[in-house]
């Protein structure tokens, strides 16, 4: 599934059936082995040099830079993706409210074109309150739309003029079909596992008078009823495939149950060509002109991702709760515009000039996919944040692959040519300086991708005041933006080009040059990975932005 995804994690099961090595689910995830090693839960903010692990070094930073340090202004950063818990507990008082609008009163007070927008906007719900939760994929839309023109033509009948197009459409068909058909395959598969190992979970418990019980207890386990001996050797055998450090049953069982959701979202939404749910919104799609539309509850149904994300950035430091955030002095602005599926190039294009119209500094962009029909309109979109002087901050993803300027969008390169520089792609790294630095799961690029950043085993805010831990590029790309914030807290004379360099620069560069490339078991260059071969380091960049900027 592609980086966008909603679901909360990956599932990691290895040489189950079909052996797949990787089951992705979405953008979060449950790193493999060789990506978990025992660190700190806030290991993202120490120090690769004082404190043995790979993290931005934003404590250092905190304590021993910027003590003393007056920040010049508060960095405002929005957060483009599923939605944000507005209320959550370590978030509440770090959250972006519109000056300008006054709360409940049903009157556009500032008149930007959205009512009521008191602390962001949600561009995929309805105007009454109702959400879009699920979409289908982007390539789903594209084979419907491309199907419509090219499905009973024959080559030989194909005009001069559209030749290029309908090549699109047969690889869109193939890539479709092949796709729809996995989906379907592997929802049907782990359905019938999860009731298979169910079942023997039952027999087992039932005859040991145990509420759960782990691998060793299951060693330990003897029984002269051939059921039961049968139900022994089959569940060690999946406690052996299992990806995950001493896991109960249960925790398996769980798995296994968000692998078929998984899959079943797949087969019932994704690749479901009769499933719309653009008619929650009430817009015209294919209007992208349009910008008036949604809802005011920059929340929605499921804000795991999202606030996940935020608190990364911005949880409030100091107060003895849950986690510190990266920055001091940064308020987030919850634009939704992510569904569990792919996202829509309109609403992103609206989500971008929102987020730059009322007041953003920065943007995070934690999600992405493998088609963009509607990508000149977001290319305007980027354009207009770089004039406006906005840093755009996009994860790179997770699907363990080189990516290009065509098979990963939303992206720095325009359509018909050049680039932005104020633009940072970004991949995942995990905590321990060794050969599984970079992420299993993350994609990667020489020119593609500018650095990497923590994006494993990231302990973070969820929604209902609660914390857990993921994995994925979009834990990375946050990381980033709030290193970000920080220096452009207190150096705010610098351009969104300016401290994009400086971020870039003043990565710290690993000790070991050789890392298993994402995916694979091969050994390669970890500078070959990313521009810049280096992890971001916040203790290093405010040093390099005290001597650039004009403040001290």
């Amino acid at each position: 599934m592609k980086i966008h995804s909603m679901i909360s994690f990956w599932i990691l099961l290895t040489g189950i059936c079909l052996g797949f090595p990787l089951i992705s689910f979405g953008e979060t995830t449950f790193p493999s082995e060789k990506d978990s090693l025992e660190a700190p839960t806030n290991w993202f903010l120490l120090d690769p040099i004082e404190d043995g692990y790979l993290g931005t070094g934003a404590e250092k930073a905190h304590e021993k830079f910027l003590a003393g340090k007056r920040a010049k202004r508060t960095v405002v950063v929005a957060v483009i993706d599923s939605g944000v818990d507005i209320v959550h507990e370590d978030l509440k008082d770090k959250i972006w409210e519109n000056p300008g609008e006054i709360p409940g009163n049903g009157i556009d007070d500032d008149g930007n074109g959205y009512i009521d927008d008191v602390h962001g906007w949600n561009f995929i719900g309805g105007a009454d309150g109702s959400h879009v939760e699920e979409d289908s994929h982007e390539l789903t839309r594209e084979y419907n739309r491309l199907k419509a023109k090219f499905g009973e033509m024959a080559a030989e009948d194909v005009k001069k003029r559209d030749r290029e197009e309908y090549a699109y459409w047969q690889r869109v068909n193939e890539n479709f079909e092949e796709s729809k058909k996995e989906a379907e395959m592997n929802y049907n598969m782990y359905g019938n596992m999860l009731n298979g190992f169910t079942n023997m979970a039952r027999l087992v418990k039932e005859e040991f008078g145990l509420d759960d019980f782990t691998l060793k207890d299951l060693s330990e386990m003897e029984s002269e009823k051939e059921e039961i001996s049968n139900a022994l050797e089959m569940l060690s055998q999946l406690f052996s495939m299992i990806n995950m450090p001493d896991p109960s049953v249960n925790e398996i069982l769980e798995v296994l149950d968000g692998a078929v959701e998984h899959f079943e979202v797949q087969a019932n939404y994704a690749y479901n060509t009769d499933f719309d749910p653009r008619d929650i919104v009430g817009d015209d799609p294919e209007d992208y002109k349009e910008k008036y539309y949604g809802n005011n509850d920059p929340t929605g149904p499921d804000a795991t991702h999202g606030t996940h994300v935020a608190g990364i950035i911005a949880a409030k430091r100091g107060n003895d709760l849950g986690i510190d955030g990266i920055a001091e002095h940064v308020l987030i602005m919850p634009v939704r515009a992510v569904p569990n599926g792919d996202e829509r190039d309109k609403d992103i294009a609206n989500a971008i000039r929102y987020a730059v119209d009322n007041g953003a500094h920065i943007i995070n962009m934690s999600f992405g996919k493998s088609y963009s029909p509607g990508k000149k309109y977001v290319d305007k979109a980027v354009k207009y944040a770089r004039r406006k002087g906005v840093l755009l901050i996009h994860a790179a993803g997770n699907s363990s692959k080189e990516i290009n300027p065509d098979n990963n969008f939303p992206n720095r390169w325009y359509g018909r040519r050049g680039s932005s520089d104020a633009w940072l792609e970004v991949g995942a790294s995990a905590a321990i300086d060794s050969d599984n630095l970079a992420a299993d799961f993350s994609n990667f690029s020489n020119e593609g991708v500018d650095l990497f950043a923590p994006g494993v085993d990231i302990y973070s805010t969820v929604p209902g005041s609660e914390y857990e831990t993921n994995s994925g590029t979009s834990m990375a790309a946050p990381t980033v933006a709030g290193v970000a914030a920080m220096v452009w807290a207190y150096y705010p004379d610098l351009k969104p080009k300016d401290l994009r360099e400086i971020l870039i620069q003043s990565v710290y560069k690993p000790t070991t040059e050789q890392v298993q490339l994402p995916g694979q078991e091969e050994l390669i260059g970890f500078d070959t990975l990313s521009a810049t071969g280096g992890v971001v380091n916040a203790y290093q960049a405010l040093q390099l932005a005290a001597q650039r900027s004009k403040y001290d």
